[in-house]
């Protein structure tokens, strides 16, 4: 596998974009068969966030596998820590697992816990998971960068039913306060949740407004358009001294037509023939 993500300041969209599509079809394929043998996970949410982990760990981030814990590595954190099948299996796409560690997901003692563990997992910069901690642990790491004087950046996806908990709008003051224009956080904007869409159990739109209010720049794209992904994170920082928020509008379940846009996938483990439907579906939409 090449990595991608050590070319990423050239501009190479056009050339990239099929490939980044044909991995991320890919890691939806090996995420359903690790929740399904796990017997746990989330797998709406692995779907819905493929493209954006796979542009990012592939396209966008200055990372080194061989070198997990750089000093002058980007940092990345999966702040919805609970989808960590798509997670897990990005780390490996990119190199900092070996492909045979995802057979072990969520097995009594394994590395490879529901949630992410930086003691054990390399390339995961935070213990993540439990919800809304994800971007404040992000703007400590971008005003560490600052202090130092150092040109990585922080990276932070979260989920949208997520941003119910108030930590994420204290943690949003405080990056526009400092000036945080190294900082950028993505919103998985499935638009649903545990139980229900997030508009009705608690309502986020209008959410770019929201987040402009607070002293960010926003941008807004099609979280399933690699190009779109690729051309708006190679626009970063998108103003001086304001922090970035990028929504990513996705669908739930994505790329699977009986899991699209379905609430009670957010958690559900497939069936053996759910699941091969699923990857059926899958290899035949592979670019």
């Amino acid at each position: 596998m090449r990595f991608l993500a050590y070319l990423c300041e050239i501009e190479y969209t056009e050339h990239v974009a099929p490939d980044l599509a044909a991995l991320a079809n890919r890691l939806r394929r090996r995420s359903l068969r690790m929740v399904h043998r796990a017997g746990l996970g989330h797998p709406g949410g692995d779907l819905s966030a493929a493209d954006i982990l796979t542009t990012l760990f592939l396209g966008i981030l200055r990372i080194d596998p061989l070198q997990p814990a750089a000093p002058n590595r980007d940092r990345f954190l999966m702040s919805k820590g609970h989808s960590s099948a798509a997670y897990y299996g990005v780390l490996a796409m990119a190199g900092f697992l070996p492909e045979s560690a995802l057979d072990t997901y969520m097995q009594p003692l394994a590395l490879l816990n529901g949630h992410p563990d930086r003691n054990k997992v390399p390339g995961v910069e935070a213990n993540t998971g439990a919800l809304g901690h994800g971007l404040p642990v992000a703007v400590g790491a971008a005003m560490a960068a600052r202090m130092d004087g150092a040109a990585w950046r922080t990276f932070v996806l979260t989920g949208d039913g997520e941003l119910q908990e108030g930590s994420n709008w204290e943690a949003a003051m405080a990056a526009a306060h400092y000036g945080l224009d190294n900082l950028t956080l993505i919103v998985d904007r499935n638009g649903l949740q545990q139980g229900g869409a997030t508009e009705s159990t608690m309502r986020l739109n209008p959410l770019a407004e929201k987040f402009r209010a607070f002293g960010w720049a926003v941008r807004e794209v099609d979280g399933h358009d690699h190009a779109q992904l690729l051309s708006v994170f190679r626009a970063l920082p998108f103003e001086p001294s304001k922090p970035n928020c990028v929504i990513a509008h996705t669908h739930k379940g994505k790329g699977v037509s009986f899991m699209e846009d379905r609430a009670e996938w957010h958690h559900r483990v497939p069936t053996a023939e759910e699941v091969a439907a699923a990857i059926g579906e899958l290899e035949a939409a592979a670019p």
